[in-house]
């Protein structure tokens, strides 16, 4: 699938091999709109194709996490106003599972890892104008992290994200990168 993928805001330094994409972010790079710190960047790595309709999108996520925001995970993308992030992120000082929903204004949730820092499933469901964020390391079980509403269109764009505020050069690493029909409704829990 990812060589059916396109980069908005495309790194210096990228590869594909056997399935794996490695990213490295430029410097200062991010999507963020206004909320508590009072900027707006829409300049973070999107690596993306698009999806119709319903589905769920899938990917294990790692990075060399060091900098506070630095941030590797997946996106649902409208437009440079209404989209969804998810993935590893360092905030309050550990990497951190973290979520932002943009609707005009980004919102932010964050949650403790559910295992040691490292290889991380990620993935996120779309059900009309409602998205499912869920995560889980090895074996375990997924766990729903965050449910809410995007007004999207019947087409976004889908793909792995990567960012560093404050910083360049994280590497971040996403293998079996999917999009698939939506998992069923009960596998929210």
């Amino acid at each position: 699938m990812l060589d059916e993928m396109t980069w908005f805001n495309e790194p210096a330094d990228w590869s594909v091999d056997g399935g794996v994409l490695r990213a490295v972010t430029g410097p200062e790079t991010d999507f963020w709109r206004a909320t508590f710190y009072g900027w707006t960047t829409d300049n973070g790595h999107f690596f993306h194709r698009s999806a119709t309709g319903d589905f769920t999108a899938e990917a294990l996520v790692s990075a060399g996490h060091a900098t506070r925001f630095d941030q590797a995970g997946l996106m649902v993308r409208a437009d440079e106003r209404n989209w969804c992030k998810t993935g590893l992120e360092v905030t309050s000082g550990a990497v951190q599972i973290s979520t932002v929903l943009t609707r005009e204004f980004s919102d932010l949730s964050v949650a403790p890892l559910p295992g040691p820092p490292g290889e991380v499933a990620m993935r996120v469901s779309r059900f009309g104008d409602a998205l499912a964020v869920h995560c889980r390391v090895g074996d375990a079980p997924w766990q729903l992290l965050r449910l809410g509403q995007l007004d999207l269109p019947a087409t976004v764009e889908v793909g792995v994200m990567c960012c560093s505020p404050e910083r360049a050069g994280l590497e971040a690493t996403f293998r079996d990168f999917r999009i698939g029909p939506p998992i069923p409704r009960d596998g929210l829990e």
